[in-house]
């Protein structure tokens, strides 16, 4: 990856595993202009600059530390107030990612030095142990992205190769050397969203892939079953009016090219079968109003202050605030639980041999003797009582603090690692549907006239043996998921 590049979501995915971050020479130059105007600046004792020469958050009205050492020191011990399990590997490095890029644009007046040794980092599996809890995803991911950079100074916790070890033994095996932070540098890494943005970006591209598996797995569910396709007509569709729903919908039409109606089916199907490209067209509508978000917040600076040596200009305002991811992880959890909520109904559609179209109960191969996708069907109905559960707006949910410096918070943090989790059980339902419609060709079910439909069976078949005799099938339903939502195995 290219400081010099625009970033995505793709980089962040990459950057779980060991990246190549390159820092080209006209970012190293934009780094190095805005730390020559914070030089200038601090050296004008007329002008004031938060964090460099004040305390911090409610005590800005008082005179920081006196060497640029220890208001590193002061920016980061006092934060070290987060608690809980450690962060997932992943969305801590791509945080770091996001971080990075808005510190390489310039306008953050770091250190060159800690650009580079933050891209140094990605080329190793170096990752800092961050607690989960701490951050109101205001002012940034304040406490999370703290003990990540005294990770980063050798202090505290951090990873390598997945064992993790007192930071400063993983910076050594690492090759790696300890940042040298002074005060804006500190005030720098922490003050941003980037652990927000980067927790909502990754559940986004999760999401997205079982948005599309589910679409395929409905039209799988269609031609198994010898249902009627005619719900997804164009004509229909198009009078429907909603761009989701077209796209979604031409989508489906061409996955079910070749497949027709066994006859053997009620005239109007459930609308677990007859409504799903509304549902997912709707799904496809929010999830572009996300997109949107996530592309706006990698493409910019989150700090504070931000100095503009051009203009002559260091403008204090609110560039931490996360509010816009705080809105879009909500809609993002929102979309996740109608999703899961169809792959649900849409399984027990298919294990209920009077909708079936008669296809053994709990599509056992011997019932009785044996209980085919019983248990994983109770494992869905929890899954989506747990996202139920977890669907409340964290971005409605504000509270006053900081001796109400902070009187009003977004809780984007909050928003986006719930997001993150609820995808991982969103992939979880959409491999048990999978196995699900792979188990019913295995007891009587119609194979796949549709070439696509019947390859994506061939796919799963591949990977997945028959449940005949019963056996158990956690590890089957992540293997599906893995398949059908094209992850490399």
């Amino acid at each position: 990856m290219d400081l010099g590049s625009p970033l995505t979501t793709a980089h962040l995915l990459q950057a779980a595993s060991p990246l190549p971050v390159l820092v080209p020479p006209a970012v190293l130059d934009r780094v190095q202009r805005g730390r020559e105007y914070l030089r200038k600046v601090l050296a004008d004792d007329e002008r004031p600059v938060y964090g460099a020469k004040t305390g911090f958050g409610a005590l800005v009205g008082f005179a920081g530390r006196s060497t640029e050492a220890d208001q590193c020191d002061n920016t980061l011990a006092h934060l070290g107030a987060g608690q809980g399990p450690d962060l997932p590997l992943d969305i801590t490095r791509a945080a770091l990612l996001v971080r990075t890029w808005s510190l390489a644009q310039g306008l953050s007046g770091v250190s060159a030095h800690v650009v580079e040794g933050l891209a140094a980092m990605f080329a190793t599996t170096f990752v800092p142990a961050v607690p989960r809890y701490g951050s109101v995803g205001a002012s940034g991911d304040l406490i999370p992205l703290a003990a990540a950079a005294q990770a980063l100074r050798g202090r505290g916790n951090a990873y390598l190769d997945g064992v993790r070890m007192p930071a400063t033994d993983a910076l050594l095996q690492a090759g790696l050397t300890p940042l040298d932070l002074d005060g804006r540098d500190a005030l720098a890494l922490v003050n941003g969203t980037s652990l927000t943005t980067a927790a909502a970006a990754l559940a986004l591209s999760s999401v997205r892939a079982s948005h599309r598996a589910i679409a395929d797995l409905t039209c799988l569910l269609v031609d198994i079953l010898g249902a009627d396709p005619g719900f997804l007509d164009p004509r229909l569709i198009t009078a429907f009016g909603h761009a989701g729903t077209t796209s979604v919908a031409a989508r489906m039409r061409e996955l079910l090219a070749g497949t027709g109606p066994s006859g053997e089916r009620a005239l109007q199907e459930p609308y677990s079968i007859r409504c799903s490209p509304q549902l997912l067209g709707a799904a496809e509508d929010a999830l572009r109003y996300v997109d949107g978000v996530i592309a706006a917040d990698l493409a910019g600076v989150s700090d504070n202050p931000l100095f503009f040596p051009d203009d002559d200009l260091v403008a204090h305002g609110g560039n931490f605030f996360g509010q816009p991811a705080a809105f879009a992880a909500d809609m993002l959890a929102t979309v996740t639980a109608s999703l899961g909520n169809l792959a649900e109904r849409q399984l027990d559609l298919l294990v209920d041999p009077s909708r079936n179209t008669g296809l053994p109960p709990m599509l056992a191969a011997g019932p009785g003797q044996q209980h085919g996708l019983q248990g994983v069907q109770l494992a869905t109905t929890a899954f989506v009582a747990e996202i139920r559960r977890n669907v409340l707006p964290a971005s409605t949910q504000s509270l006053s603090t900081n001796l109400r410096n902070q009187d009003v918070v977004p809780f984007g943090t909050q928003a986006a690692l719930r997001a993150y989790g609820l995808a991982e059980l969103l992939r979880l339902l959409v491999g048990s549907l999978a196995l699900g419609l792979r188990q019913a060709v295995h007891v009587g079910g119609r194979r796949p006239t549709a070439p696509r439909c019947a390859a994506l069976v061939d796919a799963l078949a591949e990977v997945i043996e028959p449940v005949d005799p019963d056996r158990p099938l956690e590890t089957e339903v992540r293997l599906a998921a893995d398949v059908v939502t094209n992850k490399p195995t």
